[in-house]
């Protein structure tokens, strides 16, 4: 697997501030991205109707 050169500046960010949000057209490659640098973590989607809702209707749950 080829190591993205946006891969090193999103981890430092990471390391900097509590949240990072990573944008871009979809299917370009953000998940896997997200996946490889920080495989540690818990990945939910929020295209699925059920954590989309909960995530809007009860955060405390949803987190």
């Amino acid at each position: 697997m080829t190591v993205r050169p946006i891969a090193g500046e999103t981890f430092l960010s990471a390391k900097e501030y509590p949240v990072i949000t990573v944008v871009g057209p979809r299917q370009s490659g953000m998940t896997t991205l997200v996946k490889m640098i920080f495989p540690e973590h818990v990945y939910i989607s929020l295209e699925q109707l059920e954590n989309r809702q909960l995530a809007v209707s009860d955060p405390k749950t949803f987190l």
